[in-house]
């Protein structure tokens, strides 16, 4: 991978940290007064739900995007950084992140010949940029 697209990808995860960061501080300030941590939402109960909806309203309008605390950069570098196989690409190629990698071939073997090799590519671009 010359430093060009090492670039574009680290860019596009830098961005969506920010992009990650900004609504979890946004939701966290919204959810004071329900002493309620944003990424410690349960996304399956239906207060949960209900509460995702409020919030989701009001950072739509307020911040123009939404992203559930399971579609938080935190989150998604757990997942790939966890002791299981799980393979984060699936989640950044979700509708939800559609525009924010379509410059990026997030299946290109520059990155590793195996999915186990890609994703650890990707976490330490991410960890440790160079």
């Amino acid at each position: 991978m010359d430093t060009d697209e090492f670039r574009d990808y680290i860019l596009g995860f830098i961005f969506y940290k920010y992009l990650s960061e900004k609504i979890e501080d946004y939701a966290n300030d919204l959810l004071v007064e329900d002493k309620v941590v944003y990424n410690s939402i349960d996304e399956n109960s239906d207060d949960s739900k209900e509460m995702l909806d409020a919030i989701k309203e009001d950072t739509i309008e307020s911040l123009g995007y939404f992203l559930k605390p399971s579609e938080l950069f935190s989150a998604v570098a757990v997942r790939g950084n966890g002791d299981t196989d799980n393979f984060i690409l699936e989640d950044l190629t979700e509708d939800d992140f559609e525009h924010l990698f379509e410059d990026l071939d997030l299946t290109s073997t520059k990155l590793g010949k195996t999915e186990e090799a890609k994703k650890h590519s990707y976490i330490k671009s991410v960890i440790s940029p160079r």
